[in-house]
């Protein structure tokens, strides 16, 4: 199979859909690999280390237009997409659930379209969404501790404290991989933590690890307004498979919180638990709502890519592999994690959860699924 990597254009993203051992084993399977030119420098891949795994460098045009599947980190901006031809495969993250133009977009472009988060498995993981929850889960932590000071217009605290000196307190909502790694963080540097979740065996599995050191809290309206008041640190970690995440903290919570409060909220790419929170970037990440600094970056992976890209790597590709040897439609049909991928297919929203957040009508897989 003929595969493209383009070049990310999000801004300041710098992840790269392969690395160079990816595109060797690809290689030798006998496969085609075009990576555009410079897509692999911001995670420390120059077009040398491609070319000597076998990959050609390529135009931009070129990656878009000419392979039978493009992967990629993040979502394709519009103008992408119409570089693509009927029936071609796209490999990606996508979150349509918050995004109606981009999946029309898709739709009228007769594309099939597989997005990493969600992919799952029979026992519920995510298994191309696990790793980029991890890093962003640990950077949501480390990002709101740099927010808290005061040179960075946050309230001016430590969130382990000091002898004599409270500690800070910080609110996860969600006990999910992004809500687990947020929460070990915050518990490493010594915060008071409450972390919350509707799946009462989830949140025994965390009392037990964290040996009852921070508090375990059902998701009620009344539990995580009084949490939220009291956070100065508040982390969104809730993802619902393909669906548009449910407004859990509202502006009324947010506007009870101290001046100089943080709330980083990692399901803003999903349309965010968070009322006021809306997308922003790494160029500017941040903004205020009733004097609490709101963090919206939807990819925040993107400030790490020599971690974030090597973990994306390794679990893309067996995935790449099956669509390659055994092409999109039999490798669709044959593994039921890769289906629950599907997106879009051919002109068709193919993903029930994706379809419900939207609105729109939802159509079968080739193999009536």
């Amino acid at each position: 199979m003929h595969i493209g990597v383009p070049r990310e254009t999000k801004v300041m993203e710098y992840r790269v859909g392969m690395v160079p051992d990816t595109v060797t084993s690809l290689v030798r399977s006998g496969h085609e690999i075009w990576v555009e030119q410079g897509a692999g420098v911001g995670s420390g891949f120059c077009d040398e280390d491609f070319e000597r795994a076998g990959a050609r460098i390529a135009s931009r045009e070129e990656v878009w237009s000419e392979p039978d599947l493009v992967v990629k980190v993040k979502e394709p901006v519009t103008d992408e997409v119409a570089l693509m031809r009927s029936g071609q495969v796209l490999f990606t993250y996508l979150h349509l659930a918050a995004n109606r133009d981009l999946t029309t977009c898709l739709c009228d472009a007769d594309v099939i379209a597989l997005a990493y988060e969600t992919i799952q498995n029979p026992d519920g993981s995510f298994p191309v969404l696990a790793p980029m929850s991890e890093v962003a889960g640990r950077l949501a932590t480390q990002i709101g501790v740099g927010l808290l000071q005061k040179d960075r217009g946050g309230k001016g605290i430590l969130l382990g404290g000091v002898p004599g000196v409270a500690r800070g307190r910080v609110a996860v909502i969600g006990a999910g991989t992004v809500g687990i790694n947020a929460a070990r963080v915050a518990h490493a540097l010594g915060a008071e933590v409450d972390i919350f979740d509707i799946d009462l065996k989830r949140l025994t599995y965390l009392y037990d690890i964290f040996h009852g050191e921070l508090s375990t809290l059902y998701a009620d309206t009344a539990s995580i307004e009084r949490s939220v008041s009291q956070a100065d640190l508040v982390v969104g970690a809730v993802y619902v498979n393909g669906r548009r995440a449910p407004t859990l903290v509202t502006e009324d919570m947010v506007s009870r919180m101290t001046p100089g409060s943080v709330i980083v909220d990692v399901a803003v790419d999903q349309g965010g638990c968070v009322e006021t929170i809306r997308p922003t970037t790494h160029a500017d990440p941040t903004y205020l709502v009733h004097d609490v600094i709101h963090y919206g970056v939807a990819n925040m992976p993107g400030a790490v890519p020599q971690t974030s890209t090597r973990a994306l790597a390794n679990t893309t590709l067996p995935f790449i592999q099956q669509i390659a040897s055994e092409g999109v439609e039999a490798a669709v049909c044959g593994s039921p994690s890769l289906g629950l991928g599907a997106n879009v297919w051919c002109g068709s929203l193919v993903h029930e959860g994706v379809a419900d957040s939207l609105g729109m009508g939802v159509g079968a897989l080739p193999n009536g699924r």
